[in-house]
């Protein structure tokens, strides 16, 4: 076979997406296209008392408004379910137009459809609602006695409480105990693209939503069950989504709307949001506390962890990223103590986050840990290294693979660690305090639960179409499974085309949790190897081929030729053999079952982050000067691709550390800075010099090529390593998130 995988192969969407000539879904071209605009409640806690769209209605090219006194109600309420699940997958559960109550600011409470965007916007701007209103609830210093513990989160896929051992006992028996709050502001996902729906109804009732979303099914399920169409009657195209870090990862009512508007005004309608309305309309990582607690042996050993969070909610849904699931397994320690409490308030539900929990949970752990490593005198590598385990403490199950020693010990090489002093402030450059820091990285393997497909078609001239339905929002899926197919089917890359972004494909699962490349990757090469065997049995059944009467076990192919093992000589490619047998086309199926989540191994992927920092002693300012991260993500389809992501996950864990804050104005219940103006994230003069490398580590348990996927591990350890690089040059030990100048200027200074 061609070894296709882990190669440095360039993005095949490169070209069509700095050439413009990539279709997203607010440019596919539609006859007779209308525009919907929708309005948002400008308050966070009320009820409708009145609605007047009259001179809406009678403004030019408006074609209708809807509210709840005129759209249709849904037809069933989906639970909510990851879209990793494979079902309908609702972003909450709760659709806005169906009553007079307003939940949070910007809800949505009208839609306006026009013949062109303009005149929508301006119609939109005479609409006069009228509301009753309450004050809201937004803040979580607001709900002071009325959190409570829920049964479970992540829709309902973890529990809201674990426990292991006797926290109290190991707490009480520990030698070294350190105990601290840590504070998250909330955070937005803001891709550059805003979501976009293109609806569009046939006359026979068939819907077609073109759709930016990371999984094409999840909209399809989700769209149908409230609308009550058979999700055959819909088809979803999603061929390029311009990114999401978790907003497009659940179906949010806006692509529902637009079906329904479509079908209200009898012509397509695509409707976009803006850029206020990604604030309000697609989830967000919310404001959480979280109260952490260590206890140690005088060596550093780990003997207990208590790790409560407090978290606001919606009204509807009992959410909470799941922050304390990486820090209850990072390290071995018997006695463990997690638990959930949740606030609601008059906020959207919160939603899938990049490195959802697996954030903010190791930023309190690995924080705690850098201060334990000082309190007792031992190398913070060294402490890691101390607390390592072979098994996951939850189960005792052994791991399906770690390399976390590998990734900790490569991580301090290549960063150049040896010799450090570990005393804050004692290296300067001119006004610059420079310190170092480090923190280990964890993220949970989630594998699908459903079925995965592929399907792979050969021609007769020798070349290649692989379709799976899933979507490419940047994390070059469409290059890797190139590589996966070719490599499978013994064919140069050149031969392959994939495709995906369609629901009339086989499906995969939505690309979320970093299951997207371990998912489809094991659908297309059951798909590609069932098609080799069967062009394999083919020669080897042809009186006419050189390999007739043959052991199919004895044939290699390599370049798109069959050929012995031990006779290389005697042989014949894929497309003489199907030329001559005047066959023009062979496919096959992959059908990949996934593991259950119990089969006796954790399923974790681990690494190493490290980063030094320089502080302006007067300014408290701030400069990453350099990262290094080294992960274990099991086997690595594309190098190339793979560590694109994983430094993307890094600057995307700076931006968390030191800028990204959506601040809440509690009067009007609203986000006081939504938008890119306002909300800060890193740009190419924050981006410091970053080293990424991986250890692949022999993996066969999760899928058959050894996948874990690097979506989201890269952005885990970032926080803490540069909170304590931080603590390192100034003596200040960041206890919440994003790190302010002005609490660190007294220690700077």
């Amino acid at each position: 076979m061609s070894p296709a995988i882990g190669g440095t192969l360039a993005r095949l969407d490169g070209r069509a997406k700095v050439s413009g000539s990539a279709r997203y879904s607010g440019e596919v071209p539609i006859p007779h296209l209308a525009h919907a605009v929708l309005i948002g409640a400008p308050v966070a806690n009320a009820r409708i008392t009145a609605v007047d769209a009259t001179e809406a209605e009678q403004s030019a090219g408006v074609l209708a408004v809807l509210t709840h006194l005129n759209l249709p109600k849904v037809a069933m309420q989906p639970s909510l379910l990851p879209s990793l699940a494979g079902l309908a997958a609702p972003g909450h559960t709760f659709f806005p137009m169906q009553d007079d109550t307003v939940h949070y600011a910007g809800q949505h409470v009208a839609v306006v459809v026009a013949d062109t965007l303009e005149r929508a916007e301006h119609a939109a701007t005479l609409v006069r609602i009228d509301y009753d209103t309450t004050p809201p609830v937004t803040l979580l210093e607001e709900i002071k006695d009325q959190a409570y513990e829920p049964q479970k989160i992540f829709g309902g896929l973890l529990p809201g409480r674990q426990v292991r051992g006797d926290i109290e006992a190991g707490l009480r028996d520990a030698e070294v105990r350190v105990e601290a709050m840590y504070e998250f502001a909330a955070n937005h996902h803001n891709p550059i693209e805003p979501s976009t729906t293109t609806a569009a109804w046939d006359e026979v009732g068939r819907l077609t939503l073109y759709d930016g979303i990371q999984g094409p099914t999840s909209t399809q399920l989700t769209a149908a069950a409230f609308l009550g169409v058979p999700p055959a009657q819909i088809r979803v195209v999603s061929n390029y989504v311009g990114g999401s870090f978790g907003s497009k990862a659940m179906v949010w009512p806006h692509a529902t709307l637009a079906a329904m508007a479509a079908r209200h005004v009898g012509r397509p309608v695509r409707l976009a949001l803006n850029r206020e309305q990604m604030f309000t309309s697609c989830g967000h990582r919310e404001q959480q506390r979280q109260h952490l607690t260590l206890g140690a042996r005088a060596d550093g050993k780990l003997v207990a962890v208590r790790h409560h969070k407090l978290s606001l909610t919606s009204h509807f849904d009992d959410w909470a990223e799941p922050s304390l699931q990486s820090p209850a397994i990072i390290y071995d320690y018997p006695n463990y103590e997690g638990i959930y409490r949740l606030g609601r308030g008059n906020i959207n539900t919160p939603t899938f986050t990049r490195a959802p929990g697996e954030a903010t949970g190791m930023f309190a752990m690995e924080s705690a840990m850098d201060e334990l490593a000082e309190r007792i005198g031992v190398d913070p590598v060294e402490l890691r290294l101390r607390n390592c385990s072979d098994t996951d403490p939850a189960t005792g199950d052994p791991w399906s693979s770690s390399g976390l020693r590998e990734c900790l010990e490569r991580g301090a090489e290549l960063f150049g660690w040896a010799g450090r002093d570990p005393r804050p402030r004692q290296r300067r450059e001119g006004n610059w305090l420079i310190g170092t820091g480090m923190a280990t990285a964890a993220y949970p393997h989630a594998q699908p639960v459903n079925p995965q497909r592929a399907r792979a078609r050969i021609y007769s001239d020798g070349s290649v179409i692989v379709e799976a339905g899933v979507s490419e929002f940047g994390t070059g899926i469409s290059t890797a499974m190139t590589l996966v197919a070719a490599d499978g089917l013994g064919v140069t890359v050149d031969q392959v085309r994939f495709a995906g972004g369609n629901t009339d494909m086989p499906n995969i699962t939505a690309a979320v949790g970093s299951a997207g490349a371990g998912a489809a990757s094991a659908a297309v090469h059951l798909s590609v190897t069932a098609l080799r065997e069967q062009l394999i049995g083919m020669a080897v059944a042809d009186e006419q081929s050189p390999l007739h009467g043959a052991d199919p076990a004895a044939v290699v192919v390599e370049g798109g030729r069959m050929a012995l093992r031990d006779r290389p000589d005697a042989g014949e490619t894929y497309s003489a053999m199907l030329q001559r047998k005047l066959v023009p086309d062979v496919e096959a199926i992959g059908n990949w079952i996934p593991p259950a989540q119990d089969v006796g191994h954790g399923m974790h992927t681990f690494g190493a982050q490290f980063a030094e920092v320089g502080v302006d002693a007067e300014l408290g300012l701030i400069r990453v000067r350099r990262m290094v991260g080294v992960f274990a993500p099991g086997r690595v389809l594309n190098r190339r691709t793979a560590h694109s992501q994983l430094m993307g996950g890094m600057l995307w864990g700076l931006g968390q550390t030191l800028l990204e804050a959506t601040r809440m104005d509690a009067r009007s219940g609203r986000w006081a800075n939504a938008s890119l103006a306002d909300y800060l994230v890193p740009v190419n003069a924050d981006s410091p010099d970053v080293v990424v490398d991986t250890v692949e580590v022999h993996e066969n348990v999760v899928n058959p090529l050894g996948v874990k996927g690097v979506g989201e591990i890269g952005v885990v350890g970032v926080a803490a390593a540069i909170g304590n690089a931080v603590y390192h040059a100034t003596g200040y030990r960041a206890r919440s998130l994003p790190i302010a100048l002005d609490d660190i200027l007294s220690q700077a200074s």
